[in-house]
């Protein structure tokens, strides 16, 4: 009986035994090592995200985590110490926070001995592809990032949506992105693709490098203001430069009408962080920021606890402590890192995080090639009074979409073409239409903009010089279109008119030569012109035509209606009617005794008589009769001609050109005028074939009628406006022949 006591003990016993020996193998203590900034926001963001994620972490039966924190100040060797201390004198198995890649094979060539640790790089949202951790010796060092080229890629949708062929690149010199061409390279390629180029780029230095920022700035602002571009993207800045930056660029005046500033994630994520006087500086920025989901209850609950935190540990800054995507992935991670912890140990570590994958706060974590690998969608947003507004998302696979919910429901695109769809924005200036993101000069340099002194018509370009307040004064309804059209560029654009004596073609040449910087008048768009200059929408329809003095009116002469026969006609008809009726006479006086007709008085009355059918006389006689019959029908015909030949003449046109046309003209060896300035002299020479002593210069509009008078020119050539206003000024007396040459006129 003892002894079966004695085994049922020691069984109980070894049970409990073996029982406390699981529970001590299912529950483990996990170091975890920290080095961030915390004088940066992002680093104040990271730090209370760990610390809610060790408060979760502490609700776990398996896992108890010791999270060690190191303050980095912003300081490359400062995160390297931190990371090795950690690692020596803390045994800690994961390092998690900002230190680059970098930094982290200094670590490691220094530590080589101790294997088993694990560093999560937190830096960016986004990091340039580099060679696999395996020949960088460093199969342990994962970056919580995306890929940046997929960035670039929504910077340049961005860019091609608004036809913007040339911006410039702004980014700043760190030692995380001490290869910046290598991502200017992939923003080129990118851009490449919506047939656009970076014609600028220029890095700046950290501002805790630099002795005298605003000098710098001042300097660096300076130049790329003196440029035609007006595109600018800020890529790869911190939060502290761009805020330095932007109220420099206020300052110079570069954040107003014409400009375009395009800020990338690691600024447009921390927008709801600042202050509105940063904002304010910020007016009109568009800004791509990775997209995070917030409407899902933990999210909610999440960013409750954060802002509670967030307020207790820097209550200055409780007004703007909303979470950004920095603090979200720095909570996931940890996540991610207990996961992995439950179930490898150390020496597998990075293995198990690869290989772990979590719907998390900030989307999938999910590793690949040391980096994130879920493609991200962006939401764009725009700079507007005191917060930004919401303008549309952005992804890979689907390109723009005006909503969250549309982007998500849309199928896939295989045309890979860019959805128009984009919220009104507000752009720096206050326009609403999009600016073309490029200025003609700068502003200490006016463009000189060549005008007609000496054109003959003063109604589309007149100088005028006033010798009280010693001024020239231009005037016209060129200039007017001009001014006009400038009034509607979206950017300023200064300018001066200068007046030039030469002919139009000279003018023409001085814009190809660069004597002048553009050309404002009436100038007609003719093919050879081509060659040298471009030119404007014509805004006026154009062509050659021909004037000539018109005919004098028909209807004013006293006898108009005899020239409804020829002369000859008329005496015909006159003699062979007096004829016939003395014939009839005759014929009735010799057969017969009609006392009626005797008379030669009588006889010419009823010549008159029998032209209206209205004769009282007696025709007696058959012959008689057989002789006037047929004269009564050629009577009727002659009536019913002469009656429509002159309606006729009544009724047509009553002026009619004194040339018919420009044949005539060079038959009769006629003389034309022209306005010596223009292209016409060329014209009528080359094409028309006149000989060059029938073209006669005529300088003023004025002189032209004064010349048809005195019978110096036959006909003058004009170009169809200059035409109408001739006609308008002189509209008596002149008309529009038959010939015309299509040309049109524009600047």
């Amino acid at each position: 009986m003892s002894w079966g006591l004695l085994v049922l003990l020691l069984l109980v016993s070894s049970s409990l035994a073996n029982g406390r020996g699981d529970n001590t193998q299912q529950h483990r203590v996990a170091t975890i090592g920290a080095v961030v900034d915390f004088t940066s926001r992002v680093g104040k963001e990271q730090r209370i995200a760990m610390d809610l994620a060790i408060q979760d972490l502490l609700h776990s039966n398996c896992l108890t985590v010791n999270l060690d924190l190191r303050d980095s100040q912003g300081n490359s060797a400062k995160s390297t110490s931190a990371a090795i201390n950690l690692l020596n004198d803390k045994k800690v198995e994961v390092i998690i926070g900002t230190l680059t890649m970098q930094e982290a094979a200094v670590v490691s060539e220094i530590e080589i001995r101790k294997a088993n640790f694990t560093i999560l790089s937190l830096t960016s949202t986004a990091i340039k592809p580099s060679p696999s951790p395996a020949s960088l010796q460093l199969p342990n060092y994962l970056q919580v990032a995306n890929d940046i080229v997929i960035y670039m890629q929504c910077l340049a949708a961005l860019v091609g949506h608004f036809q913007w062929r040339k911006v410039t690149a702004l980014y700043e010199q760190n030692i995380d992105f001490s290869s910046n061409s290598g991502i200017i390279t992939l923003l080129s390629d990118s851009l490449k693709l919506v047939n656009s180029e970076i014609e600028h780029h220029q890095a700046f230095p950290t501002l805790s490098s630099l002795s005298d920022p605003n000098a710098l700035f001042d300097e660096e602002l300076k130049k790329l203001r003196s440029k035609r571009n007006r595109v600018f993207i800020v890529t790869q800045f911190s939060l502290n430069s761009a805020v330095f930056l932007f109220r420099k660029a206020k300052e110079m005046g570069m954040m107003g009408k014409g400009y375009v500033w395009i800020v990338t994630d690691e600024i447009a994520s921390l927008l709801d962080s600042v202050d509105d006087s940063v904002k304010y500086n910020m007016q009109g920025v568009i800004g791509i920021k990775t997209n995070f989901i917030e409407s899902t209850k933990n999210f909610a609950k999440f960013k409750t606890r954060f802002r509670r935190l967030y307020g207790l540990q820097y209550p200055e800054e409780e007004e703007n402590s909303s979470p950004s995507i920095f603090a979200l992935r720095t909570y996931d991670t940890m996540h991610a890192i207990a996961l992995a912890m439950k179930n490898a140990a150390s020496k597998y570590l990075s293995q198990e995080i690869v290989s772990t994958e979590f719907q998390g706060l900030s989307g999938m974590m999910q590793f690949k090639n040391g980096m994130l690998s879920q493609s991200p969608t962006f939401q764009i947003i725009n700079v507007f009074g005191r917060s930004y507004s919401e303008i549309a998302f952005w992804s890979p696979r689907f390109g723009f979409s005006d909503s969250m919910n549309k982007h998500l429901d849309m199928k896939e695109r295989t045309n890979h073409s860019y959805v128009q769809v984009l919220g009104p924005i507000n752009w720096p200036g206050g326009l609403q239409a999009p600016p073309k993101g490029w200025t003609l000069v700068d502003e200490e340099r006016p463009l000189k903009i060549g005008i007609p002194a000496r054109g003959a018509f003063n109604q589309f370009v007149k100088v005028t010089y006033d010798q009280n307040t010693n001024q020239t004064r231009i005037t016209g309804f060129s200039i007017d279109m001009f001014e006009a059209a400038v009034k509607n560029l979206p950017y300023h654009m200064p300018y001066v008119f200068v007046p030039f004596n030469g002919s139009y073609d000279e003018l023409v040449e001085q814009v190809y030569y660069k004597g002048l910087d553009a050309a404002v008048g009436d100038i007609e768009v003719i093919a050879y012109r081509y060659h040298y200059v471009e030119f404007s929408q014509p805004y006026i329809s154009s062509g050659l035509e021909m004037i000539v003095p018109v005919k004098s009116d028909k209807l004013k002469e006293k006898w108009m209606f005899m020239k409804a026969f020829s002369k000859t006609m008329w005496f015909l008809m006159i003699i062979i009617h007096l004829s016939v009726c003395f014939v009839v006479c005759f014929i009735e006086n010799e057969h017969g005794q009609n006392f009626e007709l005797k008379r030669i008085g009588d006889i010419l009355w009823f010549s008159v008589t029998v032209l209206f059918f209205a004769q009282r006389e007696r025709v007696q006689s058959n012959l008689a009769r057989l002789v006037l019959a047929p004269w009564l029908l050629v009577i009727l015909l002659v009536v019913a001609t002469f009656t429509a030949s002159l309606s006729s003449m009544m009724t047509i046109s009553r002026v009619q050109p004194s040339v018919l046309d420009v044949e005539t003209l060079k038959k009769g060896n006629g003389t034309v005028g022209r306005n010596g300035n223009s292209f016409i002299v060329r014209y009528l020479i080359d094409v028309l074939e006149f000989r060059p002593e029938n073209i006669k210069r005529i300088s003023a509009i004025s002189d032209y009628p004064k010349a048809f008078e005195s019978g110096e020119i036959q006909a003058a050539f004009f170009v169809a406006p200059h035409a109408k206003v001739f006609l308008a000024c002189y509209c008596k007396g002149y008309m529009k022949a038959g010939f015309s040459k299509g040309v049109s006129s524009g600047h």
